[in-house]
Protein backbone atom coordinates (compact mmCIF):
# COMPACT_ATOMS: atom_id res chain seq x y z
CA UNK A 1 0.00 0.00 0.00
CA UNK A 2 1.45 3.33 -1.08
CA UNK A 3 1.95 6.18 1.36
CA UNK A 4 -0.14 9.32 0.74
CA UNK A 5 3.06 11.36 0.89
CA UNK A 6 4.96 9.22 -1.63
CA UNK A 7 2.32 7.66 -3.88
CA UNK A 8 1.36 8.74 -7.36
CA UNK A 9 -1.53 10.86 -6.04
CA UNK A 10 1.00 13.00 -4.20
CA UNK A 11 3.30 13.47 -7.18
CA UNK A 12 0.59 13.66 -9.86
CA UNK A 13 -2.28 15.54 -8.22
CA UNK A 14 -3.76 16.34 -11.64
CA UNK A 15 -4.43 12.66 -12.34
CA UNK A 16 -5.77 12.20 -8.82
CA UNK A 17 -8.28 14.97 -9.53
CA UNK A 18 -9.77 12.91 -12.35
CA UNK A 19 -10.96 10.26 -9.91
CA UNK A 20 -14.68 10.75 -9.76
CA UNK A 21 -14.53 13.25 -12.63
CA UNK A 22 -17.94 13.39 -14.33
CA UNK A 23 -19.59 14.77 -17.49
CA UNK A 24 -20.92 17.83 -15.65
CA UNK A 25 -17.45 18.90 -14.56
CA UNK A 26 -16.12 18.29 -18.09
CA UNK A 27 -18.77 20.53 -19.64
CA UNK A 28 -17.78 23.33 -17.27
CA UNK A 29 -14.07 22.81 -17.91
CA UNK A 30 -14.59 22.65 -21.68
CA UNK A 31 -16.49 25.94 -21.66
CA UNK A 32 -13.90 27.60 -19.42
CA UNK A 33 -11.03 26.27 -21.55
CA UNK A 34 -12.50 27.69 -24.76
CA UNK A 35 -12.99 31.08 -23.12
CA UNK A 36 -9.46 30.86 -21.76
CA UNK A 37 -8.02 30.13 -25.21
CA UNK A 38 -9.31 33.45 -26.52
CA UNK A 39 -7.33 35.22 -23.77
CA UNK A 40 -4.22 33.07 -23.76
CA UNK A 41 -3.26 33.76 -27.37
CA UNK A 42 -2.99 37.58 -27.37
CA UNK A 43 -1.71 37.75 -23.79
CA UNK A 44 0.95 35.10 -24.39
CA UNK A 45 2.18 36.97 -27.45
CA UNK A 46 2.15 40.32 -25.64
CA UNK A 47 4.19 39.14 -22.66
CA UNK A 48 6.70 37.38 -24.87
CA UNK A 49 7.30 40.58 -26.85
CA UNK A 50 7.59 42.51 -23.57
CA UNK A 51 10.22 39.96 -22.45
CA UNK A 52 12.33 40.58 -25.55
CA UNK A 53 11.51 37.41 -27.50
CA UNK A 54 9.30 36.79 -30.58
CA UNK A 55 5.61 36.52 -29.73
CA UNK A 56 5.20 32.90 -30.88
CA UNK A 57 7.41 31.73 -28.04
CA UNK A 58 4.90 33.05 -25.53
CA UNK A 59 2.42 30.58 -27.00
CA UNK A 60 4.93 27.73 -26.83
CA UNK A 61 5.52 28.55 -23.16
CA UNK A 62 1.79 28.71 -22.48
CA UNK A 63 1.14 25.28 -24.01
CA UNK A 64 4.01 23.55 -22.21
CA UNK A 65 3.32 25.19 -18.85
CA UNK A 66 -0.41 24.46 -18.80
CA UNK A 67 0.01 20.82 -19.77
CA UNK A 68 2.79 20.25 -17.23
CA UNK A 69 0.97 22.02 -14.43
CA UNK A 70 -2.20 20.06 -15.15
CA UNK A 71 -0.28 16.92 -14.11
CA UNK A 72 2.00 18.20 -11.35
CA UNK A 73 0.21 21.29 -10.00
CA UNK A 74 -1.91 20.93 -6.84
CA UNK A 75 -4.25 23.86 -7.53
CA UNK A 76 -7.41 23.04 -9.49
CA UNK A 77 -7.95 26.38 -11.22
CA UNK A 78 -4.59 28.13 -11.38
CA UNK A 79 -3.64 29.31 -14.88
CA UNK A 80 0.05 29.62 -15.72
CA UNK A 81 1.84 31.38 -18.55
CA UNK A 82 4.14 34.31 -19.38
CA UNK A 83 3.32 37.22 -17.10
CA UNK A 84 4.03 40.90 -16.65
CA UNK A 85 5.66 40.31 -13.26
CA UNK A 86 8.41 38.30 -14.99
CA UNK A 87 8.69 40.36 -18.17
CA UNK A 88 10.98 42.95 -16.61
CA UNK A 89 13.27 40.30 -15.11
CA UNK A 90 13.49 38.35 -18.38
CA UNK A 91 14.05 41.51 -20.42
CA UNK A 92 16.84 42.62 -18.06
CA UNK A 93 18.88 39.55 -19.09
CA UNK A 94 17.71 39.10 -22.68
CA UNK A 95 18.07 42.66 -23.92
CA UNK A 96 21.76 43.31 -23.17
CA UNK A 97 22.97 39.78 -23.99
CA UNK A 98 21.01 38.96 -27.16
CA UNK A 99 22.37 41.86 -29.24
CA UNK A 100 19.10 42.00 -31.16
CA UNK A 101 19.39 38.34 -32.28
CA UNK A 102 15.94 36.68 -31.86
CA UNK A 103 17.41 33.16 -31.71
CA UNK A 104 19.85 34.16 -28.99
CA UNK A 105 17.04 35.90 -27.09
CA UNK A 106 14.94 32.73 -27.19
CA UNK A 107 17.87 30.64 -25.93
CA UNK A 108 18.48 33.03 -23.04
CA UNK A 109 14.81 33.13 -22.04
CA UNK A 110 14.48 29.35 -22.31
CA UNK A 111 17.60 28.83 -20.21
CA UNK A 112 16.23 31.12 -17.49
CA UNK A 113 13.01 29.10 -17.49
CA UNK A 114 15.04 25.91 -17.00
CA UNK A 115 17.09 27.47 -14.19
CA UNK A 116 13.98 28.80 -12.48
CA UNK A 117 12.18 25.49 -12.88
CA UNK A 118 15.09 23.48 -11.52
CA UNK A 119 15.40 25.75 -8.46
CA UNK A 120 11.67 25.50 -7.74
CA UNK A 121 11.62 21.69 -8.07
CA UNK A 122 14.69 21.24 -5.86
CA UNK A 123 13.37 23.73 -3.30
CA UNK A 124 10.00 21.98 -3.26
CA UNK A 125 11.63 18.57 -2.73
CA UNK A 126 13.69 20.10 0.09
CA UNK A 127 10.45 21.49 1.59
CA UNK A 128 11.58 25.09 1.30
CA UNK A 129 8.17 26.40 0.27
CA UNK A 130 8.21 28.76 3.25
CA UNK A 131 11.10 30.91 1.96
CA UNK A 132 8.90 33.45 0.19
CA UNK A 133 7.24 34.20 3.52
CA UNK A 134 10.46 35.98 4.46
CA UNK A 135 9.61 38.77 2.01
CA UNK A 136 7.46 41.29 3.83
CA UNK A 137 4.53 43.00 2.15
CA UNK A 138 6.27 46.41 1.87
CA UNK A 139 9.28 44.78 0.20
CA UNK A 140 7.04 42.85 -2.22
CA UNK A 141 5.21 46.07 -3.04
CA UNK A 142 8.52 47.80 -3.63
CA UNK A 143 9.96 45.36 -6.14
CA UNK A 144 6.62 44.74 -7.87
CA UNK A 145 6.04 48.48 -8.30
CA UNK A 146 9.58 48.75 -9.64
CA UNK A 147 9.01 45.92 -12.09
CA UNK A 148 5.70 47.49 -13.14
CA UNK A 149 7.47 50.77 -13.96
CA UNK A 150 10.23 48.86 -15.78
CA UNK A 151 7.71 47.00 -17.93
CA UNK A 152 5.64 50.12 -18.67
CA UNK A 153 8.73 52.09 -19.72
CA UNK A 154 9.79 49.25 -22.02
CA UNK A 155 6.38 49.32 -23.77
CA UNK A 156 5.92 53.07 -24.16
CA UNK A 157 7.86 53.25 -27.47
CA UNK A 158 5.64 50.58 -29.04
CA UNK A 159 2.55 52.37 -27.72
CA UNK A 160 3.67 55.59 -29.43
CA UNK A 161 4.74 53.82 -32.60
CA UNK A 162 8.53 54.12 -32.60
CA UNK A 163 11.52 52.02 -31.63
CA UNK A 164 13.07 52.14 -28.16
CA UNK A 165 16.67 51.86 -27.05
CA UNK A 166 18.57 51.99 -23.80
CA UNK A 167 19.88 49.60 -21.19
CA UNK A 168 17.76 49.95 -18.08
CA UNK A 169 14.56 51.87 -17.28
CA UNK A 170 16.26 55.25 -16.80
CA UNK A 171 18.13 55.06 -20.13
CA UNK A 172 15.03 53.82 -21.96
CA UNK A 173 12.96 56.62 -20.47
CA UNK A 174 15.55 59.12 -21.68
CA UNK A 175 15.51 57.62 -25.18
CA UNK A 176 11.70 57.65 -25.19
CA UNK A 177 11.60 61.32 -24.19
CA UNK A 178 14.11 62.16 -26.92
CA UNK A 179 12.06 60.37 -29.60
CA UNK A 180 8.88 62.02 -28.34
CA UNK A 181 10.41 65.50 -28.55
CA UNK A 182 11.75 64.69 -32.03
CA UNK A 183 8.20 64.11 -33.23
CA UNK A 184 8.57 60.40 -34.03
CA UNK A 185 5.12 59.50 -32.66
CA UNK A 186 2.92 57.48 -35.01
CA UNK A 187 -0.59 58.85 -34.57
CA UNK A 188 -2.31 55.64 -35.65
CA UNK A 189 -0.29 53.57 -33.17
CA UNK A 190 -1.01 55.97 -30.33
CA UNK A 191 -4.73 56.02 -31.18
CA UNK A 192 -4.96 52.21 -31.37
CA UNK A 193 -2.91 51.73 -28.19
CA UNK A 194 -4.85 54.31 -26.22
CA UNK A 195 -8.19 52.86 -27.34
CA UNK A 196 -7.01 49.39 -26.33
CA UNK A 197 -6.04 50.66 -22.87
CA UNK A 198 -9.39 52.41 -22.45
CA UNK A 199 -11.40 49.32 -23.41
CA UNK A 200 -9.38 47.08 -21.09
CA UNK A 201 -9.83 49.58 -18.28
CA UNK A 202 -13.57 49.90 -18.83
CA UNK A 203 -14.10 46.13 -18.84
CA UNK A 204 -11.59 45.26 -16.11
CA UNK A 205 -14.27 44.65 -13.50
CA UNK A 206 -16.49 42.56 -15.79
CA UNK A 207 -16.68 38.84 -15.06
CA UNK A 208 -18.56 37.95 -18.23
CA UNK A 209 -16.81 40.06 -20.85
CA UNK A 210 -13.01 39.60 -21.12
CA UNK A 211 -11.70 43.10 -21.68
CA UNK A 212 -8.39 41.99 -23.20
CA UNK A 213 -10.14 39.85 -25.81
CA UNK A 214 -12.57 42.61 -26.80
CA UNK A 215 -9.81 45.23 -26.98
CA UNK A 216 -7.38 43.09 -28.97
CA UNK A 217 -10.08 41.84 -31.35
CA UNK A 218 -11.25 45.41 -31.95
CA UNK A 219 -7.70 46.68 -32.56
CA UNK A 220 -6.94 43.80 -34.94
CA UNK A 221 -10.18 44.29 -36.87
CA UNK A 222 -9.64 48.05 -37.16
CA UNK A 223 -6.08 47.59 -38.40
CA UNK A 224 -7.18 44.99 -40.97
CA UNK A 225 -10.25 46.86 -42.28
CA UNK A 226 -8.54 50.24 -42.48
CA UNK A 227 -5.27 48.75 -43.77
CA UNK A 228 -3.39 50.81 -41.19
CA UNK A 229 -0.08 49.02 -41.65
CA UNK A 230 0.11 50.19 -45.26
CA UNK A 231 -1.67 53.54 -45.06
CA UNK A 232 -0.43 54.79 -41.68
CA UNK A 233 2.77 52.82 -41.16
CA UNK A 234 1.27 50.96 -38.20
CA UNK A 235 3.53 48.14 -36.99
CA UNK A 236 1.65 44.81 -36.79
CA UNK A 237 2.51 41.34 -35.56
CA UNK A 238 2.49 39.56 -38.92
CA UNK A 239 1.87 35.87 -39.51
CA UNK A 240 3.15 33.51 -36.83
CA UNK A 241 5.32 30.48 -37.66
CA UNK A 242 3.17 27.41 -38.25
CA UNK A 243 3.51 24.24 -36.21
CA UNK A 244 4.87 23.21 -32.85
CA UNK A 245 8.55 22.80 -31.96
CA UNK A 246 10.15 19.69 -30.53
CA UNK A 247 11.86 19.72 -27.12
CA UNK A 248 15.40 21.08 -27.03
CA UNK A 249 17.87 22.30 -24.43
CA UNK A 250 18.98 25.88 -25.17
CA UNK A 251 22.74 26.22 -25.52
CA UNK A 252 24.52 29.29 -24.19
CA UNK A 253 28.00 30.68 -24.27
CA UNK A 254 30.06 30.55 -21.08
CA UNK A 255 29.79 34.30 -20.49
CA UNK A 256 25.98 34.04 -20.49
CA UNK A 257 25.83 31.51 -17.65
CA UNK A 258 26.29 33.96 -14.78
CA UNK A 259 23.51 36.40 -15.75
CA UNK A 260 21.19 33.52 -16.67
CA UNK A 261 21.72 31.77 -13.32
CA UNK A 262 21.15 34.99 -11.37
CA UNK A 263 18.13 35.92 -13.48
CA UNK A 264 16.65 32.43 -13.19
CA UNK A 265 17.05 32.48 -9.41
CA UNK A 266 15.34 35.88 -9.20
CA UNK A 267 12.51 34.61 -11.40
CA UNK A 268 12.11 31.53 -9.20
CA UNK A 269 11.71 33.71 -6.12
CA UNK A 270 9.28 36.18 -7.68
CA UNK A 271 7.20 33.59 -9.51
CA UNK A 272 6.74 31.38 -6.48
CA UNK A 273 5.93 34.36 -4.26
CA UNK A 274 3.15 35.36 -6.67
CA UNK A 275 1.99 31.80 -7.30
CA UNK A 276 1.80 30.87 -3.63
CA UNK A 277 -0.31 33.93 -2.79
CA UNK A 278 -2.72 33.30 -5.67
CA UNK A 279 -2.88 29.57 -4.98
CA UNK A 280 -3.68 30.11 -1.30
CA UNK A 281 -6.37 32.61 -2.22
CA UNK A 282 -8.25 30.20 -4.47
CA UNK A 283 -7.61 27.27 -2.15
CA UNK A 284 -9.30 29.21 0.65
CA UNK A 285 -12.34 29.82 -1.54
CA UNK A 286 -12.70 26.13 -2.35
CA UNK A 287 -11.68 25.03 1.17
CA UNK A 288 -9.00 22.78 -0.29
CA UNK A 289 -5.64 23.75 1.25
CA UNK A 290 -2.57 23.57 -1.00
CA UNK A 291 0.85 22.38 0.14
CA UNK A 292 3.36 25.16 -0.74
CA UNK A 293 6.09 22.58 -1.41
CA UNK A 294 3.92 20.76 -3.94
CA UNK A 295 2.97 24.12 -5.43
CA UNK A 296 6.65 24.93 -5.86
CA UNK A 297 7.24 21.60 -7.60
CA UNK A 298 4.26 22.18 -9.92
CA UNK A 299 5.52 25.65 -10.82
CA UNK A 300 9.02 24.27 -11.36
CA UNK A 301 7.88 21.50 -13.71
CA UNK A 302 5.79 24.05 -15.64
CA UNK A 303 8.88 26.23 -16.14
CA UNK A 304 10.96 23.23 -17.19
CA UNK A 305 8.35 22.35 -19.81
CA UNK A 306 8.20 25.96 -21.02
CA UNK A 307 11.99 26.15 -21.34
CA UNK A 308 12.34 22.80 -23.13
CA UNK A 309 9.71 23.76 -25.72
CA UNK A 310 11.37 27.03 -26.76
CA UNK A 311 9.38 29.15 -24.34
CA UNK A 312 10.18 31.63 -21.60
CA UNK A 313 9.67 31.73 -17.80
CA UNK A 314 6.09 31.39 -16.63
CA UNK A 315 4.14 32.35 -13.58
CA UNK A 316 0.61 32.08 -12.25
CA UNK A 317 -1.63 34.73 -13.71
CA UNK A 318 -3.77 36.97 -11.53
CA UNK A 319 -5.69 38.07 -14.65
CA UNK A 320 -6.23 34.78 -16.52
CA UNK A 321 -7.02 32.66 -13.45
CA UNK A 322 -10.13 34.74 -12.56
CA UNK A 323 -11.28 34.41 -16.19
CA UNK A 324 -11.11 30.62 -15.93
CA UNK A 325 -12.82 30.62 -12.54
CA UNK A 326 -15.59 32.96 -13.70
CA UNK A 327 -16.15 30.79 -16.81
CA UNK A 328 -16.85 27.80 -14.56
CA UNK A 329 -13.53 25.94 -14.44
CA UNK A 330 -13.65 23.00 -12.03
CA UNK A 331 -10.24 21.38 -12.55
CA UNK A 332 -7.01 21.69 -14.50
CA UNK A 333 -8.80 20.09 -17.43
CA UNK A 334 -9.81 23.67 -18.28
CA UNK A 335 -6.09 24.51 -18.59
CA UNK A 336 -5.56 21.46 -20.79
CA UNK A 337 -8.39 22.58 -23.09
CA UNK A 338 -6.86 26.06 -23.17
CA UNK A 339 -3.43 24.65 -24.06
CA UNK A 340 -4.89 22.49 -26.82
CA UNK A 341 -6.82 25.49 -28.13
CA UNK A 342 -3.62 27.55 -28.32
CA UNK A 343 -1.84 24.65 -30.02
CA UNK A 344 -4.68 24.42 -32.58
CA UNK A 345 -4.29 28.13 -33.39
CA UNK A 346 -0.54 27.70 -33.90
CA UNK A 347 -0.95 24.63 -36.11
CA UNK A 348 -4.09 25.53 -38.10
CA UNK A 349 -4.45 29.33 -38.09
CA UNK A 350 -1.10 31.01 -37.40
CA UNK A 351 -2.11 33.99 -39.55
CA UNK A 352 -5.22 34.72 -37.50
CA UNK A 353 -3.54 37.61 -35.67
CA UNK A 354 -1.26 38.89 -38.43
CA UNK A 355 -2.99 42.31 -38.30
CA UNK A 356 -2.64 42.61 -34.50
CA UNK A 357 -0.98 46.02 -33.88
CA UNK A 358 2.17 46.13 -31.76
CA UNK A 359 0.64 49.15 -30.00
CA UNK A 360 -2.28 46.97 -28.86
CA UNK A 361 0.15 44.37 -27.51
CA UNK A 362 1.98 47.13 -25.64
CA UNK A 363 -1.33 48.33 -24.22
CA UNK A 364 -2.13 44.81 -22.94
CA UNK A 365 1.22 44.63 -21.15
CA UNK A 366 0.90 48.15 -19.72
CA UNK A 367 -2.60 47.40 -18.44
CA UNK A 368 -1.34 44.25 -16.76
CA UNK A 369 1.63 46.08 -15.22
CA UNK A 370 -0.70 48.73 -13.84
CA UNK A 371 -2.74 45.91 -12.34
CA UNK A 372 0.20 44.45 -10.37
CA UNK A 373 1.33 47.86 -9.09
CA UNK A 374 0.30 48.64 -5.52
CA UNK A 375 0.03 52.27 -4.50
CA UNK A 376 -3.08 52.53 -2.33
CA UNK A 377 -1.88 50.18 0.40
CA UNK A 378 1.45 52.01 0.58
CA UNK A 379 -0.45 55.00 1.98
CA UNK A 380 -1.75 52.82 4.79
CA UNK A 381 1.77 51.51 5.47
CA UNK A 382 3.06 55.10 5.54
CA UNK A 383 0.53 55.98 8.23
CA UNK A 384 1.21 52.83 10.27
CA UNK A 385 4.98 52.37 10.07
CA UNK A 386 7.00 54.88 8.08
CA UNK A 387 10.31 53.03 8.09
CA UNK A 388 8.66 50.10 6.26
CA UNK A 389 7.22 52.57 3.76
CA UNK A 390 10.67 53.98 3.04
CA UNK A 391 12.02 50.44 2.83
CA UNK A 392 9.45 49.78 0.10
CA UNK A 393 10.45 52.98 -1.69
CA UNK A 394 14.10 51.95 -1.46
CA UNK A 395 13.36 48.59 -3.10
CA UNK A 396 11.32 50.34 -5.77
CA UNK A 397 14.13 52.78 -6.50
CA UNK A 398 16.64 49.95 -6.66
CA UNK A 399 14.65 48.13 -9.34
CA UNK A 400 14.03 51.29 -11.39
CA UNK A 401 17.53 52.77 -11.16
CA UNK A 402 19.75 49.69 -11.00
CA UNK A 403 17.59 47.35 -13.08
CA UNK A 404 15.32 44.41 -12.33
CA UNK A 405 17.99 41.84 -11.37
CA UNK A 406 20.11 44.07 -9.06
CA UNK A 407 16.86 45.49 -7.68
CA UNK A 408 15.61 42.05 -6.73
CA UNK A 409 18.97 41.38 -5.09
CA UNK A 410 18.58 44.61 -3.13
CA UNK A 411 15.06 43.53 -2.09
CA UNK A 412 16.41 40.20 -0.81
CA UNK A 413 19.16 41.94 1.17
CA UNK A 414 16.58 44.35 2.58
CA UNK A 415 14.35 41.42 3.54
CA UNK A 416 17.21 39.71 5.39
CA UNK A 417 18.11 42.94 7.22
CA UNK A 418 14.47 43.56 8.11
CA UNK A 419 14.13 39.98 9.32
CA UNK A 420 17.23 40.26 11.51
CA UNK A 421 16.60 43.77 12.80
CA UNK A 422 13.70 42.92 15.09
CA UNK A 423 15.78 40.13 16.62
CA UNK A 424 19.00 42.15 16.61
CA UNK A 425 17.61 45.16 18.44
CA UNK A 426 14.44 43.87 20.09
CA UNK A 427 12.23 45.45 22.71
CA UNK A 428 12.96 44.70 26.35
CA UNK A 429 11.30 45.87 29.53
CA UNK A 430 11.53 45.95 33.31
CA UNK A 431 8.22 44.83 34.80
CA UNK A 432 6.31 46.05 37.82
CA UNK A 433 2.89 45.86 39.47
CA UNK A 434 0.18 48.38 38.68
CA UNK A 435 -2.56 48.87 41.26
CA UNK A 436 -5.86 47.59 39.95
CA UNK A 437 -4.31 45.84 36.93
CA UNK A 438 -3.57 42.12 36.97
CA UNK A 439 -0.21 40.86 35.81
CA UNK A 440 3.19 42.54 35.48
CA UNK A 441 3.73 45.45 33.13
CA UNK A 442 6.42 47.60 31.52
CA UNK A 443 7.39 50.33 33.99
CA UNK A 444 8.10 52.76 31.14
CA UNK A 445 4.50 52.39 29.95
CA UNK A 446 3.12 52.52 33.50
CA UNK A 447 5.14 55.10 35.49
CA UNK A 448 3.08 54.34 38.61
CA UNK A 449 4.08 50.67 38.55
CA UNK A 450 5.76 49.41 41.74
CA UNK A 451 8.78 47.12 41.76
CA UNK A 452 9.26 44.56 44.50
CA UNK A 453 12.31 45.57 46.57
CA UNK A 454 15.38 43.60 45.53
CA UNK A 455 13.60 41.84 42.65
CA UNK A 456 14.18 42.81 39.00
CA UNK A 457 11.76 41.32 36.48
CA UNK A 458 13.35 41.65 33.04
CA UNK A 459 11.46 40.71 29.86
CA UNK A 460 13.22 40.07 26.52
CA UNK A 461 10.94 40.07 23.47
CA UNK A 462 12.94 38.02 20.97
CA UNK A 463 14.94 34.81 20.50
CA UNK A 464 18.40 34.91 22.05
CA UNK A 465 21.11 34.41 19.44
CA UNK A 466 24.56 35.59 18.45
CA UNK A 467 23.44 38.97 17.05
CA UNK A 468 21.69 40.16 20.23
CA UNK A 469 23.49 38.28 23.01
CA UNK A 470 25.75 41.19 24.00
CA UNK A 471 22.81 43.61 23.90
CA UNK A 472 20.81 41.31 26.19
CA UNK A 473 23.67 41.24 28.69
CA UNK A 474 24.07 45.03 28.65
CA UNK A 475 20.37 45.67 29.11
CA UNK A 476 20.04 43.06 31.86
CA UNK A 477 22.96 44.52 33.82
CA UNK A 478 21.59 48.02 33.26
CA UNK A 479 18.23 46.92 34.66
CA UNK A 480 19.99 45.62 37.77
CA UNK A 481 22.03 48.81 38.12
CA UNK A 482 18.96 51.04 37.76
CA UNK A 483 16.79 49.11 40.23
CA UNK A 484 15.22 51.41 42.83
CA UNK A 485 16.57 49.16 45.61
CA UNK A 486 19.62 46.92 45.79
CA UNK A 487 18.93 43.94 43.55
CA UNK A 488 19.04 40.39 44.93
CA UNK A 489 17.31 38.48 42.12
CA UNK A 490 17.22 39.04 38.36
CA UNK A 491 14.31 37.07 36.90
CA UNK A 492 14.26 36.88 33.12
CA UNK A 493 10.62 36.53 32.06
CA UNK A 494 11.43 34.33 29.09
CA UNK A 495 8.03 33.54 27.57
CA UNK A 496 8.85 35.53 24.36
CA UNK A 497 12.24 33.78 24.02
CA UNK A 498 11.69 31.04 21.44
CA UNK A 499 15.30 29.91 20.97
CA UNK A 500 18.81 30.11 22.41
CA UNK A 501 22.00 29.41 20.45
CA UNK A 502 25.52 28.56 21.67
CA UNK A 503 26.69 32.18 21.70
CA UNK A 504 23.71 33.25 23.80
CA UNK A 505 24.13 30.29 26.18
CA UNK A 506 27.77 31.22 26.76
CA UNK A 507 26.65 34.80 27.38
CA UNK A 508 24.13 33.62 29.99
CA UNK A 509 26.89 31.67 31.76
CA UNK A 510 29.05 34.80 31.77
CA UNK A 511 26.12 36.90 32.99
CA UNK A 512 25.46 34.45 35.81
CA UNK A 513 29.09 34.75 36.94
CA UNK A 514 28.93 38.55 36.86
CA UNK A 515 25.67 38.64 38.80
CA UNK A 516 26.85 36.06 41.34
CA UNK A 517 29.93 38.14 42.06
CA UNK A 518 27.63 41.09 42.75
CA UNK A 519 25.39 39.03 45.05
CA UNK A 520 22.55 38.74 42.54
CA UNK A 521 20.88 35.42 41.65
CA UNK A 522 19.88 34.77 38.00
CA UNK A 523 16.52 33.05 37.51
CA UNK A 524 14.05 32.42 34.68
CA UNK A 525 10.26 32.38 34.50
CA UNK A 526 7.87 31.08 31.85
CA UNK A 527 10.67 29.60 29.72
CA UNK A 528 9.35 27.20 27.10
CA UNK A 529 10.24 23.52 27.43
CA UNK A 530 12.13 23.33 24.08
CA UNK A 531 14.30 26.28 25.17
CA UNK A 532 14.94 24.61 28.54
CA UNK A 533 15.94 21.47 26.64
CA UNK A 534 18.56 23.49 24.77
CA UNK A 535 19.92 24.91 28.03
CA UNK A 536 20.18 21.34 29.36
CA UNK A 537 22.25 20.34 26.33
CA UNK A 538 24.45 23.40 26.81
CA UNK A 539 24.95 22.46 30.51
CA UNK A 540 23.47 25.74 31.72
CA UNK A 541 20.38 24.19 33.30
CA UNK A 542 22.50 21.98 35.54
CA UNK A 543 24.76 24.91 36.39
CA UNK A 544 21.90 27.14 37.55
CA UNK A 545 19.86 24.33 39.08
CA UNK A 546 16.20 23.44 38.63
CA UNK A 547 15.30 25.89 41.39
CA UNK A 548 16.25 28.79 39.16
CA UNK A 549 13.44 28.00 36.71
CA UNK A 550 9.82 28.89 37.50
CA UNK A 551 6.68 28.05 35.50
CA UNK A 552 5.17 31.56 35.95
CA UNK A 553 6.21 35.05 37.01
CA UNK A 554 3.90 34.72 40.00
CA UNK A 555 5.69 31.56 41.13
CA UNK A 556 9.04 33.35 40.90
CA UNK A 557 7.71 36.30 42.92
CA UNK A 558 6.32 34.00 45.60
CA UNK A 559 9.63 32.15 45.85
CA UNK A 560 11.53 35.41 46.18
CA UNK A 561 9.19 36.78 48.87
CA UNK A 562 9.42 33.49 50.78
CA UNK A 563 13.21 33.75 51.02
CA UNK A 564 13.70 37.50 51.26
CA UNK A 565 11.80 39.37 53.98
CA UNK A 566 11.03 42.69 52.30
CA UNK A 567 8.48 45.40 52.93
CA UNK A 568 5.94 44.51 50.25
CA UNK A 569 2.13 44.42 50.19
CA UNK A 570 0.53 43.63 46.87
CA UNK A 571 -2.60 45.55 45.85
CA UNK A 572 -4.50 42.28 45.50
CA UNK A 573 -3.71 41.48 49.13
CA UNK A 574 -5.23 44.81 50.16
CA UNK A 575 -8.33 44.30 48.06
CA UNK A 576 -11.63 43.46 49.69
CA UNK A 577 -12.61 39.78 49.48
CA UNK A 578 -14.71 39.29 46.36
CA UNK A 579 -13.65 42.65 44.95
Amino acid sequence: MESPSTGWRHWLPGLATLQGYGPGAFRNDLQAGLVLTAILVPVGIAYAVASGVPGIHGLYATIGALLAYALFGPSRVLVLGPDSSLAGLTLAVVLPLSGGDPGRAVALAGAMALVSGSICVLAGLARLGFVTELLSKPIRYGYMNGIAVTVIVSQLPALFGFGGEGDGPVARMGAFAGALLAGETNGAALAVGTATLVVIGMLRGSRRVPGVLVAVAGATLAAAVLDLDTRAGLSVLGALPQGLPGPAVPWLSQEDLGPVLVGGAAIALVSFADTSVLSRSYAARSRSPVDPNREMIGLGVANLAAGLFHGLPVNSSSSRTPVAAAAGARTQVAGVVGALGVALVVVVAPGLLRHLPDAALAAVVIASALGVAEVRDLGRIYRIQRWEFWLSIGCFSGVVVLGAIPGIGLAIVAAVIEFLWDGWRPHSAVLGRVDGVRGYHDVTRYPDARQIPGLVLFRWDAPLFFANADLFQRRALDAVARAPTEARWLVVTAEPVTSVDVTAADMLAELEETLHAAGVELCFAEMKDPVQDKLKRFGLFARLGAGAFFPTIGAAVCAYLATHPVNWVDWEDRAEPGA
